[in-house]
């Protein structure tokens, strides 16, 4: 039993919340547009939660193999698990977690290309790609933010969209986009604390490749980016009578003390007790704006404005 819950902590469970609120706004945009499915979600939440666990092990098996994490210093939201430089696991048994996570997540993938259609293979091919190629190739390229930005923020959402409702639409891909930065910027700005660790270990992230203060800009401005979208897209559907968001999805706009307490929290990155505050408030602000999202897709459905 105490092996199993360090095979389970090694997925990092404390994270797979993004998981979760991504199966909450993929599925409450399909509602928006018909029925859906809860026990899909379900499934299918559930292959998100063993996908991310899978990229978590993965990522501790590099890191340690690549002597990052003999170098990081852990903070509650960056750092990896721990788990194998403490030697509460071996580093197979990391591999393994994440082999297994991955398997599993392959097979819920396959059921719902047997129930809904093969167009749903590009985005699992895609998905599995960056799982495998994110620690050991893309973190060594310039930007690499952009992988999980894609696969556990786009990617997510188009899939729960098309297990409800067998298509794609060009909304959903707009409803997509704000996720797709926020997982962005949740990489982003949990890199800060690894900068030196991960020059050692040969990656290219953007405060490592740019500094800590053009970091921190960049954070600052694809954090205003989710706004700049939603409201655009707001505005889009008042004008044009075409819903690109319900104007509901200006609730996101509650989360926006969050998002600025971040922001300030990275620019001040030379305190640590303050960059570790605002990783905490980077958090909540990434899912709460998620969840308010998929709270204005409900109730547009539930009671439309126009």
């Amino acid at each position: 039993m105490k092996k199993l819950l360090l095979w389970v902590m090694e997925t990092r469970p404390q994270f797979l919340t993004l998981s979760m609120v991504l199966t909450f706004l993929g599925t409450a945009i399909a509602w928006h547009d018909g029925p859906v499915n809860l026990g899909y979600a379900l499934l299918a939440g559930f292959g998100l939660m063993l996908t991310h666990g899978s990229v978590n092990a993965i990522n501790d098996y590099f890191d340690y193999k690549s002597g990052i994490d003999l170098a990081v210093e852990r903070t509650p939201f960056s750092g990896g698990s721990g788990l194998v430089p403490e030697g509460k696991l071996s580093l197979r048994q990391a591999l393994m977690v994440g082999i297994i996570t991955a398997l599993a997540a392959l097979l819920i993938g396959g059921f719902f290309i047997a129930v809904r259609g093969w167009l749903l293979l590009p985005l699992i091919v895609a998905a599995g790609l960056l799982l495998v190629l994110y620690t050991p190739v893309i973190l060594k390229t310039p930007w690499p933010e952009w992988s999980p930005g894609l696969g556990l923020g786009i990617l997510p959402i188009l899939g729960f969209y098309f297990i409800q409702t067998g298509r794609y639409d060009i909304m959903v891909v707009v409803a997509a986009i704000p996720s797709g930065i926020l997982v962005h910027n949740l990489l982003l700005l949990n890199e800060f604390p690894d900068v030196a660790a991960d020059r050692q270990g040969g990656r290219r992230t953007t405060p490592v490749l740019f500094g800590l203060e053009p970091a921190a800009q960049f954070f600052m401005l694809a954090t205003l980016a989710v706004y700049i979208w939603t409201i655009g897209c707001v505005l889009a559907t008042l004008f044009t009578g075409q819903i690109f968001m319900p104007v509901y999805a200006l609730l996101t706009l509650l989360a926006a003390p969050w998002g600025v307490k971040a922001v300030r929290g990275a620019r001040k990155h030379h305190d640590r007790d303050t960059l570790i505050r605002a990783l905490g408030d980077n958090v909540k602000f990434i899912l709460s704006v998620q969840v308010l999202l998929g709270a204005g897709y409900i109730l547009d459905k539930v009671c439309p404005l126009s």
